[in-house]
């Protein structure tokens, strides 16, 4: 079981801690607020309330064997400071990978001088996800696989309906691969709704209302027909 620190329990770091435990992951959730370690207690594998930027308090707690620690501490008042001092302790003691948590590009610049693996910026990675949203209303979800590069799942829409693969010829008019085909509520035999076609053939016929898994760069996966 991989096992996780995070470190400050804003509302990123609490979201995360628990969405971590979700997922069956060993969880250390840490802050100096008594009140939130007692808040979360219950929703996280520990919670222990510590000063993250005492290397030996660190040490004492197990979080030099972590896999993998997250610095989520508010950039307020002297917030910024102890996530530097955060990552250079963890640096330290021997974490590998330690991921942390900016709220702008020079804060980022600085803890990944520090030791910081990579830096998770919400605010800004928020806004751009909305935007892409918005202006891609036809993309109902997506995961980034690379920087700039996704897979997204996007409805058939009416155009679509009834036409093969080779008609709709996605790489060639979108730059995009279909990866799957999940039936809706359209296809011409009620038996198949739902069934997940894996590797979708030049002669495979799509529905409107059918989930297309595809794959491409995000300005070409905006591109698809609303």
């Amino acid at each position: 079981m991989r096992k996780f620190a995070v470190i400050g329990l804003g509302r990123f770091g609490q979201k995360l801690a628990i969405t971590l435990t979700m997922s069956q992951a060993e969880v250390i959730a840490i802050d100096q607020n008594r009140e939130i370690i007692e808040q979360i207690r219950d929703e996280v594998t520990h919670a222990v309330r510590l000063d993250s930027t005492d290397e030996d308090a660190l040490r004492a707690q197990g979080i030099d064997k972590v896999n993998v620690a997250i610095v989520g501490i508010g950039q307020g008042g002297r917030g910024f400071e102890s996530s530097i001092l955060t990552v250079v302790n963890l640096k330290t003691i021997g974490v590998q990978r330690i991921y942390a948590r900016a709220e702008n590009l020079i804060q980022g610049q600085v803890l990944s001088k520090v030791g910081a693996t990579e830096v998770i910026y919400p605010e800004i990675e928020s806004a751009q996800r909305w935007a892409y949203k918005l202006i891609t209303p036809q993309i109902t979800d997506k995961i980034d696989f690379a920087p700039g590069y996704s897979i997204a799942s996007v409805i058939a829409p009416a155009s679509y309906h009834e036409k093969t693969v080779l008609d709709l010829q996605f790489r060639q008019k979108y730059g995009v691969n279909l990866v799957s085909i999940k039936r809706g509520e359209k296809t011409n035999d009620t038996k198949k709704k739902g069934e997940i076609i894996n590797v979708p053939l030049p002669d495979t016929v799509i529905y409107e209302g059918d989930i297309l898994m595809v794959a491409g760069s995000d300005a070409d996966l905006a591109k698809l027909p609303q």
